[in-house]
């Protein structure tokens, strides 16, 4: 019988920025499995190796939040009344139903029902979130302001979710309704002084339910998403296998994103 891992873990920094990757975990409760048809069990729209990718942010004193359970599961990065994020476009559901390709996550008439979305919102959304804001309050407590980094990736193509292909780095930051203008421009340096990746601000990804909620410029918390595409630092078309070497080139573009966002002060 596998025991089922706590719903997150998070390692406590000393600077003011928490670094949040709320879709690298990858477990789905055995009990569940029956429900799912066998492609949905090898979790392919993970953030894969993201945790790994950002273990420097340890290093610079960031605060690092990581989920257990996989978006198959629950998805941390969504409402908890299931609101789509992207109205008019396909959006996967707070209890995702279907793959980022569009095919049914489920077996006929597996998906779960009300009681049982509300149970995994109790056992492992909840948990995540209030960890979230209980350690958004102590840095920025601690600072008099906080900036969360969310961290996302995913495949730079998908037409069930967007046409063409996606700018290798996506920084959302709610149309600039998240973070003070300042840090949006600093981060936007960031990427402008860099030629090998592209990039945009507030393009398809504008920041999900994390950023959106979180970010409360007025009252010193300051959230941005970065959405990577997986060919940054992984092979797409086996993205579950590491990259050492591509990784290694992105990083430490990552690193100085971390820094301008871990050193940046409200004006």
């Amino acid at each position: 019988m596998t025991t089922a891992p706590p719903p997150f873990t998070l390692q406590r920094g000393s600077h003011p920025l928490l670094v949040s990757l709320p879709h690298c975990g990858t477990f789905i409760p055995p009990a569940e499995h029956a429900r799912y048809v066998p492609r949905a069990l090898e979790c392919e729209d993970t953030d894969w190796h993201l945790d790994r990718l950002y273990a420097f942010a340890a290093e610079l004193g960031a605060s690092v939040l990581v989920p257990s359970a996989s978006r198959y599961v629950i998805d941390l990065n969504r409402p908890p009344d299931d609101a789509p994020m992207y109205p008019g476009a396909n959006n996967t559901e707070l209890c995702p139903t279907r793959l980022f390709t569009g095919e049914p996550l489920y077996l006929p008439g597996s998906a779960p029902d009300r009681q049982a979305i509300a149970d995994r919102r109790a056992r492992w959304w909840q948990p995540y979130h209030d960890a979230l804001q209980a350690e958004l309050a102590r840095l920025r407590a601690a600072h008099g302001h906080v900036v969360l980094f969310d961290g996302h990736s995913i495949r730079s193509e998908l037409p069930w979710l967007f046409d063409g292909q996606l700018p290798d780095l996506n920084l959302g930051t709610a149309g600039g309704a998240s973070c003070a203008p300042s840090l949006r421009d600093a981060l936007t340096a960031q990427l402008a002084a860099q030629t090998r990746y592209s990039w945009v601000v507030d393009g398809r990804f504008k920041g999900g339910y994390i950023t959106r909620h979180c970010g409360r410029p007025n009252d010193g918390v300051h959230a941005v998403q970065l959405e990577m595409t997986w060919r940054c630092y992984t092979d797409e078309s086996a993205p579950g296998t590491w990259n050492a070497h591509n990784a290694a080139e992105v990083q430490p573009l990552l690193r100085a994103l971390l820094q301008v966002a871990s050193h940046w002060r409200p004006r």
